[in-house]
């Protein structure tokens, strides 16, 4: 047995045929509605290149924000991009109509149908809304476009008139339709419920677009995976609206380690979208952030980096190499013999079990928290292995 996650992906329950988990990016829709975000023209079209070279299956911007993002969506649609470019726009003919003039393949239209919504945001009854969403959907099928239709705050919609609208829609030619717990309060078996509720009825594909208000955000859209939707939606670090939705680097990697879903991604480039994007935004991922944090995968408890330099999987669920991050020592008073040995070793001291033992009770007694940090790579591993030799366990 190899995999040191072998028994974890017993209790995973793995399908013995893994489906296609698809994923449609928002970054250049719902990362621009994060506070304090906005992309010029050159960098949504560089974003919209690297997402598609990474392997996303969709991209999404909406036109009608500004003439700016028209005439963005109108040249991301033109570069021809293997990924699907879809217009967002909302539940009106004349929104489709501006969808129409970038000359997309997908458009993808929103309507509120909780009753929250309805009633003090729309201003409309469940039969206007009922009447609208249809002739949008036929509107849109009838000039050739491909359809996803999302039910905006399905999560805390009546489930009887939300079945009815899917069902509406279905029966109007919708491709897609997305279920959104878009004020995030679903736990994740409420989500499942959800999802499974719609997929007993409804026969079209369905997306799961989760907002991250209590920090559920990816653990919602896998539930919503689980009870058969088959797209997730993300953005690079999670940024869009409050408090964001799932992160692309999370969901990528879950769904290739924990789902083996059979995508093509260039998972390596994580790092580097994450840092692009904080480029432009100055919205900097938190340093523990899963994955492409700053301490993703730094190691300082004396115990763990002895581990770490035996059998990184010790500690890592996955290389940080696969995600284009790099493994970093932390040392200081949590070093301990062992991590005091590695710190000698590195600074081309002579190593012995008595002098690890001084420098370990050194750096305790100065109490200076962290005093170094150092980037590993496997030539440094090697010699600090070999050096430690000489250390007793």
């Amino acid at each position: 047995m190899n995999d040191p996650n072998y028994y974890a992906h017993l209790h995973n329950e793995y399908d013995k045929k893994p489906r296609k988990i698809h994923v449609l990016d928002s970054t250049l829709r719902e990362g621009e509605q994060h506070p304090g975000v906005t992309f010029t023209n050159k960098q949504r079209i560089q974003i919209a290149w690297m997402l598609d070279y990474f392997g996303v299956d969709q991209i999404e911007i909406s036109p009608i924000v500004s003439e700016d993002h028209f005439v963005a969506t109108k040249t991301i649609i033109k570069q021809g991009l293997k990924a699907d470019i879809v217009a967002h726009v909302r539940a009106l003919k004349a929104d489709v109509d501006v969808a129409l003039k970038c000359d997309p393949k997908w458009t993808a239209t929103y309507l509120g149908i909780s009753d929250i919504h309805m009633k003090d945001k729309l201003r409309i009854t469940r039969e206007e809304a009922m009447r609208r969403a249809v002739e949008t959907v036929e509107y849109a099928k009838a000039h050739g476009l491909k359809m996803r239709f999302t039910v905006e705050d399905g999560s805390r919609a009546d489930p009887e008139f939300l079945l009815k609208i899917c069902k509406a829609i279905e029966e109007a030619g919708v491709d897609r339709i997305s279920l959104p717990d878009t004020v995030g309060v679903m736990r994740p078996k409420g989500m499942f419920n959800f999802v499974k509720m719609v997929k007993e009825k409804i026969k079209v594909p369905l997306d799961v677009h989760c907002h991250n208000d209590m920090g559920f955000a990816v653990a919602n859209a896998f539930a919503g995976v689980d009870a058969g939707a088959d797209q997730i939606h993300t953005t690079i670090d999670g940024i869009g609206e409050r408090t964001g939705i799932p992160s692309l680097a999370e969901v990528g990697v879950a769904m290739t380690y924990l789902y083996r879903s059979p995508n093509d991604f260039r998972l390596d480039m994580l790092s580097d979208l994450s840092k692009l994007i904080a480029d432009y935004t100055g919205i900097h991922p938190y340093d523990s952030k899963p994955l492409v944090g700053a301490s993703a995968y730094k190691h300082k408890a004396g115990t763990h980096l002895a581990a770490i330099l035996r059998n990184p999987a010790a500690y890592e669920p996955i290389p940080p190499r696969v995600v284009g991050n790099r493994r970093r020592i932390v040392f200081g008073e949590l070093a301990g013999k062992t991590g005091s040995a590695y710190l000698m070793s590195l600074l081309g001291l002579e190593v012995n079990d008595d002098q690890a033992k001084a420098v370990a009770s050194g750096l305790k007694n100065l109490r200076m928290g962290d005093l170094l940090e150092i980037p590993l790579d496997s030539k440094l591993e090697r010699k600090i292995i070999n050096d430690s030799k000489s250390i007793k366990e």
